[in-house]
């Protein structure tokens, strides 16, 4: 019986911490999906493939841009840069959205701000774009033609991975008149809600997991073991070894996009280095997962190559950005990310999620309201069909 209270005891104590850090992050979470939502319901996924047709440093910055404005969903994100390649975009380009997809989302900043602090997420914006270049420079001297062909010709073939339907589905509201006047109208209402709902459910299973996995690892793993892990007791070697190590652990995690940023909070908590916190962020594109759709969609050559060249950039992109915040004097060094068992208390957190809790209840009821339901949210991994793989495009347009 002692054993089994204090079992119970450690599982009720690993489910505190999810909970504290699930309510910290819960506000952050709506607004995010909010905005990015709008985003979505006034820009197009049918005109991503004509801005995207060559490797150029103009194609591959807009391509960053368009990421950073579209979902967070890593899976839907894989899926859509393979059906872009797919419909003629450059394949470095769709592989520089999808990173800034996942790595320059504005809820990804907002997250890491509330548990890891300011400095971070600077450098999540200043490594993500230095990994997409370093990503555009290794494919050029390394990605052979013959590699693109073969990867085309197994994207051809249409084996699924995860959310297909998700990242081929365009809600967005019809061209013709201005964004805003599109937004207000009730079409871009519907297309905004129905794009925070879809987001929602293609990402909640990595949130889940993440908070889970992450309430464990606080409540479980004494600090000794992550200390010797990161080599945290010679500062030095612990700056070079943390971007190595930090992919390695995202990849056995089996989470990714927005979930692995409470693991990163206990990895930073628990000794890793500055830069090996941004290469475990990053590394949310090779999990094993996504590794295993890599091969699905382009073969296991190219789902090699990809493995390769996005670790190397991953702990390159880390280790740069900790050397250049160290040399300006911005690095993060207190190790009090927020980590923290559950409470209720009226501060300001529990106001701002009360406020955005009301605001996803509204998009919510619009998203029902306006013929949203289960089976819309089944299509999100239904097979594509036709050759042009339009089955899920569904444009809204303005009267």
């Amino acid at each position: 019986m002692p054993t089994a209270v204090a079992v119970g005891h450690e599982v009720v104590r690993a489910l505190s911490f999810a909970g504290g850090m699930a309510w910290e992050i819960l506000w952050a979470l709506i607004l995010g999906f909010a905005l990015s939502a709008v985003v979505q319901a006034v820009v197009s996924k049918r005109e991503l493939r004509r801005l995207l047709p060559d490797d150029s440093p103009k194609t591959i910055a807009v391509a960053s841009v368009l990421g950073a404005a579209s979902s967070s969903c890593s899976y839907a994100a894989v899926a859509l840069a393979r059906s872009l390649f797919r419909k003629g975009a450059d394949f470095t380009a769709a592989m520089a959205f999808e990173i800034a997809s996942t790595n320059l989302v504005l809820e990804l900043g907002i997250v890491m701000a509330l548990l890891l602090g300011w400095e971070f997420v600077v450098g999540e914006f200043v490594g993500g774009p230095l990994m997409i270049a370093l990503v555009t420079i290794a494919f050029r001297l390394f990605l052979t033609r013959r590699l693109v062909d073969e990867a085309r010709a197994e994207a051809e073939r249409g084996r699924l991975g995860s959310m297909e339907g998700h990242a081929e589905m365009d809600m967005s509201v019809g061209p013709g008149v201005s964004w805003w006047r599109r937004l207000r109208t009730p079409a871009g209402f519907t297309a905004t809600a129905n794009y925070f709902v879809m987001d929602w459910a293609a990402i909640a299973r990595d949130i889940v997991a993440g908070l889970l996995i992450a309430g464990a690892l606080a409540a479980w793993v004494p600090e000794s073991a992550w200390r010797g892990l990161f080599l945290a007791h010679h500062e030095t070697l612990a700056k070079l070894w943390g971007p190595v190590i930090g992919p390695a652990v995202a990849i056995v995690s089996f989470v990714c996009s927005i979930g692995n940023v409470p693991l990163a909070a206990v990895l930073w908590n628990g000794g890793i280095s500055f830069g090996g916190v941004l290469a475990f962020i990053f590394a949310d594109l090779i999990i094993l997962p996504i590794l295993d759709i890599y091969r699905r969609y382009y073969g296991w050559k190219t789902a090699g190559f990809l493995f390769v060249t996005f670790y190397a950039t991953m702990a390159l992109a880390g280790l740069a950005v900790e050397f250049l915040f160290e040399g300006l004097g911005i690095e993060r060094t207190a190790r009090n990310a927020k980590v923290e068992t559950a409470r209720v208390t009226l501060d300001y957190t529990t106001y701002l999620n009360v406020v955005f809790l009301a605001v996803a209840a509204v998009l919510l009821w619009r998203y029902f309201r306006r013929g949203g339901g289960l089976a819309m949210l089944r299509k999100m991994n239904t097979p594509l069909g036709g050759d042009d793989h339009q089955a899920h495009e569904h444009p809204v347009h303005v009267e």
